[in-house]
């Protein structure tokens, strides 16, 4: 029997975008289906994840796997003959785990939303968060092509959706990344080349008009 893979996502979230890259790299087919989260959640949604109730959502043969980054480790170990994210090695794959993990404690995307939602000394304080987090990052990539180092890895997987929202971040934050941090750019734009990734990601600027509407509902001019 076929494997039956269906994935409840928004089109915009850098968390969905996560476990749609992986799914790309291992070659799997999945359903996808789009949830309204501003207003209407689906009754599928709140009863396959009935803690957060939120997406992403990956449901492998009717069990669903929540959290990105718990889904991403469980296709890479589920479907473990194609295209391996985590490092075979042990220590190199704990270290994989903790910088992504660092992603989210360092809670990028609440950082990141302050840059246009928040004004004045807030937005100032979000966009020094902000530079600094990407610059540990960089610091990080070295000289490497990729975080795990010569393809595509875990890493590079959880960080890479961010950069379709760089475009929003940059202009109503008033920055220009790549003057700041260009290793990490110059790692982006390698990563958006790849076919799971580009495929995989929504435009730059689609995602920036999506937060053009959203400043407009808030009321953010």
């Amino acid at each position: 029997m076929a494997d039956e893979v269906i994935l409840l996502d928004f089109w915009p979230s850098p968390f969905g975008m996560r476990i749609r890259i992986a799914l790309a790299e291992k070659g799997i087919k999945y359903e996808y289906k789009e949830e309204d989260l501003l207003s209407n959640k689906s009754p599928l949604l709140l009863e396959m994840n009935p803690v957060h109730k939120k997406v992403p959502v990956l449901i492998h043969n009717g069990k669903p796997i929540a959290e990105s980054l718990i889904a991403v480790q469980y296709i890479d170990e589920v479907w473990n003959d194609k295209s391996p994210l985590l490092p075979s090695d042990p220590y190199q794959r704990s270290q994989a785990r903790f910088w992504a993990d660092f992603v989210d404690k360092k809670k990028i995307y609440e950082v990141a939303k302050n840059l246009w939602t928040k004004k004045g000394e807030e937005q100032e304080a979000a966009k020094k968060e902000f530079i600094e987090i990407i610059k540990l990052l960089e610091q990080e990539l070295g000289d490497k092509t990729y975080f795990g180092g010569d393809k595509l890895g875990f890493v590079d997987v959880a960080i890479i959706p961010f950069y379709t929202w760089f475009k929003g971040y940059e202009i109503f934050g008033n920055f220009n990344l790549e003057k700041e941090c260009p290793k990490f750019i110059a790692w982006a734009k390698r990563c958006i080349k790849i076919e799971s990734v580009s495929k995989s990601l929504p435009d730059q600027d689609k995602v920036y008009d999506f937060v053009v509407q959203i400043r407009k509902k808030m009321g953010i001019e």
